[in-house]
């Protein structure tokens, strides 16, 4: 091989520079060159897109033996202008040749899973039909005409266009051609069959296989371990030996074999240098050699062997340990001797040869850059962590020369960093990066990382504007890839390197961890996942555009790591976000990119990849036949829909669409020659799908490229040919459709109007005709055409848009009405055809109505001006005119409505068209008046003038307005003529439009009086909405001179909206209240009006509201009835009064009573009654919820003031309802305890004989009811009334209570007699007791009644039992416990009183407890003589007390022990110390602390310790019991005794006597300045101030040196921010600034940094 140059600019036909051309001679070399080759064949569409070529093109001369596929690519590339990774923006490099022409073996026999872009199966998609059509509308007179606007079918969206918008949307096709289009290949010349459109074709390298891996060679040379490529390719084994290989897989050289090399161990490690002449192996054992493959094999050009153990031991020079493996290598600029090396414990090295003759006379000097020895020290402070190099690389030379080249650039990937150094001339470190906070938490370690290199640049940079790209560096930790960007700056010095500034510009995150990455080409990225799936990225957009598995080329890898990064996995951390799972095996030298290639070495082969461009893709397709799939593939690539940059062509839109339109237009004829020739030869097998979809893909394609003239002058004619032009037509009719198409040639629309007719779609057909251009079409046999189908629509269109004849359409209309009009007046159709005159007919309505507001019928486009005003003034004079008409001009052709009568009546044409849909015609007429053309058009402000040459029929129409055409109207539609159904339409049109145009309609006023009686006259009730409108419209401009006459109409009519607006015009509140009951359609406003009309700042007088209440007391009832809420509230707030007259009105509906009671009675939050409620009221409403709710009742009569309610009254009806506790309360707020406790327990007796005839029936029948859910709910009632006795005698005891009873009972504490409030409590617990005590025994003889019966040896299994008893007694156990503790509570809680009587009041209420325990006692000895049944119940009160107790002394540890370990914490933290930021004091700048401090500070510390020391001794002698009399001698007046007390106090809060002994005065003194010193101590905890921001971090009290004789200095304050002061200089600082809080010896300390603030 010859070197090269390593400046040459290699372009993209220099990348595989020593591979030959295929030709026949090479076939026969080696069967590892054989190429894919097509058989010959005359129909191939590759030879046709030749011949298409040839014919427009300079013949290109054909080679023998070329095979078909190299002579398409030669015509399709000879134009292709794809630029290399040295040339154009943001482009893969353009490959020299296809994998298909070149000699690097078959392609590998397993695709790509995820890998061709547009090919899947197809789908044909068949355009919908509309053979049905919405109708035009309703013919009933009831369709509100004048709330409408006419809309044509045509101009609506009447059919969905089924083309695509973007080819992005097309429905692809699939791999697998079709029948037709099938490519036939010998699989003979094939290793396996390859798709041809992989995103990457790889290609295994059978005779390089064949040398490296098979069993001869494994034996000879070793297993290949790594690999390296550039112009050759390199690969080193297991026994030390490096594989040279040319690109036509020749082995070239053989490197180590009777040298030390191989003594040395496997290679780890191979690196070429730039000129592709040396070669450097990296060994296991720590040995370098290198090569020079221009002077043979014999021996290595330079050797690098690792350190000796005596080297270790002096650490004379540098160098790799002993057997430890040299895990990456690479060569430093152009240099041989210059390399750069790493290993896997993670040490790194530079290695410069010096220059001499052979390897002896060289030497070698070895600089560390990365890692430490094994035994060097760490350095103070740090661990030294296990560390590897994952990643490493030399930065490789580009084709210009740049700064960096020089500078020996590497780049390391560690665990931990990304350093970058430079090696020249010296070591230094450029850049340095820590792991990115983004890598996945316990994820799998990874690391990897590449160069690219600076570039000279064929087309500059559109983003940077330069001519040459920047140095680049991506890498990757786990998941995380970034995009580094280099800069140099240069230095001012000329002599010095420039600066290098280094940017992470990209970040991107993959799925899964990256083992591999390398640069495809400048723009593009290829890395490699964990999974071995190959990801295809984008540089600047960092867009993944293509991912596929590579997991069946058994990539080879090894784990070169975990051995030294074990115990960062041995050692996960859960709790460390920074620690990874595992450690990944080694990809880095297996997986390597050069020239747009990639190349992979696997366990038992080499691969090569090439990424195909676009170009590549579509011939590929081509080549077996998907025809399809390239048409709409290369339209992606015209659009930019699919991926740019990895095929190869430019951002830009101007330059890819000159690149790619030639291709995409050969493809589509081609692709129509192809099909039709086959189409042609296999006659018995035709496919119209298959033509259907060629024509929707050649459809998108020339819109997409806007050359309409390919599918009318090229494409038409093969489908025409071929007899299938219907395809070709149905697929143009959505792109007319959608008006994308708009000129068709005549003979094309000679076919469209020929097959559309003979598929019966005349209605799409006339659609189509109706979105063309006018001008392309032939007006004689459209215009017969539609007339003889019916097709109304069209020809309008026609006349009007080519002719420019607006009169003709409309009588054609007329012409269809004649037929329908006996003696002038409409009969109805009589059969099918009339019907279909009839529909055709009411056009005309939707036509004038288009025309005369200036639309295009029937597609809603608006009309030019000047041709508007001619088409308006035309219709207006064949309407308005009063005559018949001659039409065309000259023909003496008049047009006659009633032609069997020998005279017209006036206004033929107006008269007719009103006697056939007058409603519509108004309809149309309404949308008329709007347009400006009537009275306000400016040509008739130059009517007048001279000069002008109008014809007559534009002279006429120019004189029309709204006047003359109401005039004209009104004369004709006259009750005579036309019934009401009609005249009723035209009153609504003159009342609608009168208040719209007041200045251009005059009326009399009996004119609109006659309006308005006919409005309220209207025919039928489908017309009141309408009729009441309009008369409202009316009445807004024109005001009646007497209402009287007109009210009983309007009331007749049902017209209550302007009935109300009269009365409230009128001032008449009375009626227009009533008018609001009278209205069936609002009636839920009159609560409004009745607001508005009762409200004080109203202003109505007496009289008025006196007729307001007559009105609402005779609707009382209904209001009610409406909503009695709204009803309650909006007479509460005016009229209390009707309160009794409405609930009365409702007597029958006692809901509806409740309902409005309730509203006045309990208002919702935020609402109150003005008035107070009447005392009736409130006692009605207690008696409503009694019966509708009962729950509520007690909670109410608890709120409600015991005056506003009568025992008398509502006693029976709470007996009646069973609402006892709301009795209870009642009776208890009346002062009638006693009674209330006696009702009480009546009814819990009641309970309790209902509970226990539930049981006795269980007993007796077992019943099949829910006897558990009926028990459960009689079981909450007694716990629920037991609580109301609960209730009533807590109240009655606080009521004796604050009344002294307590004091009464000791003036005779003989008597045993119970107080009231006492027989309260006994009564109650007497009932529980025996109520639980009665219940008990039936609970436990329903459960006996289910236990086993044991007969003998015979065990009878009873029923299951229908109640849970467990529960039952444990509700009923708690009537007892619950009365029980109550009580308890009750009364032994010591009143709220002074503490003088708090004793006596405890043993008061101990005392009450005693009494009514034994008089229960006493009851229960008395009713029961055998004490043993209440054994149960006294044991469970007191068990309940006994855990009661329990539970709250557990409480009190778990608080304690919370509160010890928060203490802990807090004084743990307080405890904590600060670094000032620096050693002198802020403000004096007086140093502090460190070296050279002034003063004695170490005495003064000495002296400290002694002070804590007697501070300490002073502490414990004040605890001693010694300390009493020292104590009072402080307090007896001692000076210096103040201080000492607020310290201490011996005796804290207690009153007892101190028999501490007394300090003396030195003491004394000593304590006084403990004190003080304290309070320093307290600051330098943080007790005594606060620091920066709020919080001081620490108030160090040094020892007050004195500096040189000076004052002291004082503590030292050590603030948030770090900064440091003299206490004294941050007080007088704070002082200045006013900015100190609290005293000098004050507990309140707040410092702030006179710095940071």
């Amino acid at each position: 091989m010859s070197p090269s140059s390593p400046r040459s600019d290699d372009g993209p036909e220099a990348i595989m520079e020593d591979i030959p051309d295929p030709s026949p001679a090479d076939e026969h070399s080696s069967s590892d060159e054989e190429t894919v080759k097509g058989d010959r064949d005359d129909d191939h569409i590759v030879d046709i897109l030749h011949e298409e070529r040839q014919s427009s093109t300079t013949p290109v001369p054909t080679i023998g033996g070329t095979s078909i596929r190299n002579r398409y690519r030669e015509l399709v590339e000879a134009q292709q202008d794809t630029a290399s990774e040295d040339g154009s923006t943001d482009a893969i490099p353009r490959n020299a040749g296809s994998p298909v022409d070149s000699l690097l073996s078959i392609p590998d026999d397993s695709p790509s899973v995820q890998g061709s872009v547009i090919s899947s199966p197809a789908s044909s998609s068949v355009l919908p039909r509309h053979l049905s059509r919405p109708s035009l509308g309703n013919l009933t007179p009831s369709f509100r005409p004048f709330d409408r606007r006419f809309q044509s079918r045509i101009s609506s969206p009447s059919i969905a266009s089924s083309r695509p918008s973007s080819p992005a949307f097309l429905s692809s096709h699939s791999r697998t051609v079709s029948v037709n289009s099938q490519l036939l290949l010998d699989p003979n010349d094939t290793e396996s069959p390859s798709p041809p459109w992989e995103v990457v074709r790889w290609t295994k390298l059978k005779k390089l296989n064949g040398q490296a891996f098979s069993e001869a060679g494994k034996r000879n040379f070793g297993a290949p371990t790594c690999l390296a490529v550039s112009a050759s390719i390199v690969i080193g084994t297991t026994k030390g030996i490096i594989l040279i290989f040319d690109y036509n897989q020749n082995l070239k050289m053989i490197l180590g074999p009777g040298t030390k090399a191989v003594e040395s161990g496997p290679i780890t490690s191979v690196a070429i240098s730039a000129d592709h002449t040396t070669v450097a192996g990296g060994h296991a054992d720590g040995s370098i050699f290198t090569w020079d493959t221009t002077r043979g094999a014999s021996r290595p050009f330079l050797s690098i062997p690792h350190l000796d153990p005596s080297q270790l031991r002096q650490r004379t020079q540098d160098g790799h340990l002993p057997n430890v493996a040299v895990t990456h290598l690479g060569f430093l600029g152009t240099r041989h001797t210059a390399l750069v090396s790493a290993d896997d414990r993670g040490m790194a090295f530079s290695h410069l040869a010096t220059r001499g003759t052979g390897a002896l006379g060289r030497s070698v000097k070895t600089t560390r850059i990365l890692g430490r020895y094994p035994d060097s020290k760490p350095l103070s402070g740090k661990t030294l962590k296990p560390s590897t190099v994952l990643a490493f690389a030399a930065l490789p030379l580009g084709n210009v020369e740049i700064a960096t080249d020089n500078m020996g650039l590497t780049a390391m990937l560690t665990p931990y960093l990304l350093v970058i150094v430079s090696t020249t001339p010296i070591a230094q470190t450029q850049h340095k990066s820590a792991r990115p906070k983004e890598v996945a938490a316990h994820s799998a370690m990874t690391g990897c990382l590449a160069w690219f290199p600076a570039v000279k640049l064929k087309v500059a940079d559109p983003i940077t504007g330069s001519q040459m790209s920047k140095v680049k560096l991506v890498y990757c930790w786990s998941n995380v890839l970034t995009v580094l960007d280099v800069d140099e700056i240069p230095e001012s010095d000329k002599d010095k390197p420039p600066s290098l500034k280094f940017r992470a510009r990209s970040r991107w995150k993959c799925e899964e961890p990256i083992v591999a990455v390398q640069w495809l080409s400048r723009s593009v990225l290829t890395v490699l996942t964990i999974s071995q799936r190959l990801i295809v990225l984008e540089d600047r957009s960092m867009r993944m555009t293509e991912a596929f598995d590579l997991i069946h080329k058994h990539i080879y890898h090894v784990d070169l790591f975990s051995k030294q990064l074990h115990s960062l996995v041995e050692q996960l951390d859960e709790d460390d976000m920074s620690m990874h799972g595992v450690v990944a095996d080694a990809f880095y030298m297996s997986f390597k990119a050069y020239k747009g290639r990639l190349y992979l070495l696997g366990f038992n082969d080499v691969s090569i990849g090439a990424l195909s461009n676009w170009a590549d893709r579509l011939i590929a397709m081509m080549e077996n036949g998907d025809y399809l799939g390239a048409i709409q593939l290369a339209t992606s690539y015209y659009t930019g829909d699919a991926n740019k940059l990895t095929v190869g062509l430019p951002e830009d839109a101007a330059s890819r669409h000159a690149m790619v339109l030639d291709k995409l237009m050969e493809i589509m004829s081609a692709s129509l020659k192809y099909a039709f020739g086959q189409r042609q030869k296999a006659t018995g097998t035709v496919d119209d799908d298959h033509l259907r979809q060629l024509a929707e893909t050649c459809f998108v394609g020339s819109q997409c490229v806007g050359d309409n003239d390919f599918l009318f002058d090229e494409m038409y004619e093969w489908y025409e040919d071929a007899g299938v032009e219907g395809i070709f037509l149905e697929i143009l009719e959505p792109y007319i459709l959608d008006k994308t198409i708009t000129a068709v040639p005549p003979v094309v629309m000679k076919a469209l109007v020929t097959h559309f007719v003979s598929k019966g779609w005349e209605s799409r057909l006339e659609e189509l005709i109706c979105h063309l251009d006018t001008a392309t079409l032939d007006l004689d046999q459209i215009t017969v055409l539609c007339k003889r189908h019916g097709l109304y629509d069209a020809l309008i269109y026609v006349w009007n848009q080519a002719l420019g004849d607006y009169i003709t359409p409309l009588f054609d209309l007329l012409a269809l009405l004649v037929p329908l009009m006996k003696d002038g007046e409409y009969t109805g159709s009589a059969n099918s055809t009339e019907d279909e005159a009839e529909m055709n007919a009411l056009k005309i309505f939707t036509y004038l109505s288009y025309i005369l507001t200036g639309r295009v019928y029937p597609t809603g486009d608006t009309i030019p001006d000047a041709f508007a005003q001619k088409a308006k003034a035309e219709l207006y004079w064949c309407l308005f005119s009063g005559k018949s008409i001659t039409w065309p001009k000259g023909s003496n052709k008049r047009f006659l409505t009633k032609p069997t009568q020998s005279e017209e009546p006036s206004f033929p044409y107006l008269r007719m068209i009103l006697k056939f849909h007058a409603p519509d015609f108004l309809s149309a007429l309404n949308e008329a008046f709007e347009d400006s053309f009537l009275n306000d058009s400016p040509e008739r402000q130059m009517n007048g003038s001279p000069g002008r040459d109008l014809p007559e029929e534009q002279i006429f129409g120019l004189t029309v307005d709204r006047q003359y055409i109401v005039s004209i109207l009104m004369e004709l539609m006259n009750p005579t003529d036309f019934p009401p159904t009609d005249t009723i339409y035209l009153d609504m049109f003159i009342a609608r439009n009168l208040p719209k145009y007041p200045q251009y309609l005059l009326f009399t006023g009996s004119t609109l009086t006659k309006v308005l009686t006919g409005l309220c006259n209207y025919p039928g009730e489908d017309l009141f909405e309408d009729a009441q409108l309009s008369s409202e419209y009316l009445l807004s401009v024109y005001q009646p001179p007497d209402n009287s006459d007109l009210i009983p109409l309007f009331k007749r009519a049902g017209f209550y909206r302007i009935l109300k607006r009269i009365y409230k015009t009128d001032k008449q509140y009375g009626r227009l209240i009533q008018t609001y009951f009278e209205d069936p359609d609002d009636r839920d406003a009159v609560f409004d009006c009745i607001q508005s009309c009762l409200d004080p700042t109203g202003g109505l007088t007496r009289r008025q509201i006196q007729d307001v209440h007559n009105v609402i007391k005779d609707n009382a009832a209904e209001l009610v009835k409406l909503d009695p809420q709204r009803a309650a509230k909006t007479v509460a707030g005016n009229s209390p009064e009707l309160h009794r007259h409405l609930l009365d009105s409702v007597s029958d509906h006692p809901h509806l009573q409740y309902d409005y009671l309730r509203t006045i009675l309990e208002p919702e939050e935020g609402t109150s009654l003005d008035t107070p409620p009447d005392k009736d009221l409130i006692e009605q409403y207690v008696q409503l919820m009694c019966r509708f709710d009962p729950s509520h009742v007690s909670d109410y009569v608890g709120l409600v003031q015991s005056t506003d309610l009568r025992l008398e009254i509502l006693l029976p009806t709470m007996e009646e309802t069973g609402v006892i506790d709301a009795a209870v309360i009642l009776m208890a707020k009346d002062g009638q305890a006693e009674e209330a406790m006696k009702r009480l327990t009546k009814h819990l007796g009641t309970l309790e004989s209902a509970l226990h005839g539930l049981l006795t029936g269980v007993q007796d029948d077992g019943g099949s009811i829910d006897l558990q859910r009926s028990a459960e709910e009689l079981m909450e009632s007694l716990q629920k009334y037991v609580l109301v006795g609960i209730w009533l005698c807590k109240g009655q005891t606080k009521t004796v209570r604050d009344a002294g009873g307590s004091r009464r009972r000791q003036k005779s504490p003989a008597t045993d007699a119970l107080s009231p409030d006492e027989k309260l409590w006994l009564d109650l617990i007497d009932t529980a007791v025996q109520t639980t005590k009665q219940l008990s025994a039936d609970l436990q003889s329903v459960s006996a009644a289910h236990l086993p019966i044991t007969n003998g040896e015979t065990t009878h299994q009873q029923p299951a039992p229908l109640l849970d008893t467990e529960k039952l007694l444990t509700l009923l156990r708690s009537l007892v416990q619950n009365t029980f503790t109550a009580l308890l509570t009750s009364t032994s809680t010591p009143p709220a009183s002074g503490a003088a009587g708090r004793n006596t009041a405890v043993i008061g209420t101990n005392l009450s407890f005693l009494r009514i325990l034994r008089a229960f006692l006493t009851r229960a000895a008395a009713s029961s003589p055998n004490l043993a049944d209440l054994r149960a119940v006294l044991s469970s009160i007191f068990a309940a007390y006994a855990y009661e107790e329990s539970i709250l002394r557990l409480s009190n540890r778990l608080l304690e022990r919370s509160l010890f370990v928060s203490v802990s914490e807090a004084v743990q933290l307080r405890q904590r110390g600060w670094r000032p930021r620096g050693s002198t004091c802020e403000a004096c700048g007086r140093r502090v602390w460190g070296p050279g401090v002034a003063g004695n500070v170490f005495e003064a510390w000495e002296e400290r310790q002694a002070g804590e020391q007697k501070q300490r001794l002073l502490k414990t002698a004040l605890l001693s019991p010694s300390s009493s009399e020292t104590r009072g001698r402080m307090k007896g007046g001692s000076a210096l005794a103040s201080p000492i007390e607020e310290e201490y106090d011996g005796n804290g809060k207690g009153k007892g006597k101190d028999l501490s002994p007394r300090l003396g005065q030195e003491e004394l003194e000593a304590l006084n300045a403990l004190r003080l010193n304290g309070q320093s101590e307290a600051a330098q905890n943080g007790e005594g101030g606060q620091g920066s921001n709020g919080q001081l971090m620490g108030l160090a009290r040094e020892a007050s040196p004195r500096n040189n004789g000076g004052p002291l200095l004082g503590p030292l304050v050590v603030l948030a921010c770090r900064h440091i002061y003299h206490q004294s200089c941050l007080e007088e600082l704070q002082t200045k600034q006013g900015t100190q809080r609290g005293g000098r010896y004050g507990k309140e300390w707040e410092y702030r940094c006179p710095i940071d603030g």
